[in-house]
């Protein structure tokens, strides 16, 4: 009998397409669900120190939603490198502004913060309206 664990090879590792509609859900658990698949933690072949996740579809980010008091109290920052280059917006502005860039924030928060986890960030596409351009992968539609 074999006691070794048994590890996926790169070359084994099978992708699929996944959508996931944002609308009118909080931004939070679909940030979660879309980091998941993009893991490949609902996997059985789930290994961490391989990127052995599907490619992740996310439509409708302008309709997603914030609870409480998120949209005005929430501000995202970032610093150009000069000297009083600091960078604020609100959520509500940012959402009006590019939705997209505020799911990719949330999502990118939730992966690794490492090379593999920019590698697992490349197969995330966000799109703020319903319409989006991979139909020839044929995704498959994720409910949770």
């Amino acid at each position: 009998m074999n006691n070794t664990t048994y590890s996926i090879k790169k070359n084994e590792i099978e992708r699929k397409w996944y959508i996931i509609d944002a609308a009118d859900k909080p931004l939070g658990r679909v940030a979660t669900e879309a980091a998941r698949l993009l893991r490949g933690k609902h996997k059985p072949t789930y290994t961490p120190n391989l990127d052995t996740g599907d490619h992740v579809i996310i439509l409708n980010c302008s309709k997603v939603v914030l609870t409480g008091k998120k949209l005005d109290q929430k501000i995202y920052r970032h610093h150009s490198g000069y000297i009083g280059g600091m960078k604020e917006i609100t959520a509500r502005e940012l959402l009006h502004k590019n939705p997209e860039k505020m799911m990719m924030h949330a999502v990118k928060g939730m992966l690794p913060h490492n090379s593999l986890g920019r590698q697992m960030l490349k197969k995330l596409r966000v799109y703020a309206g319903a319409e989006h351009e991979n139909a020839a992968q044929k995704p498959e539609v994720w409910n949770f």
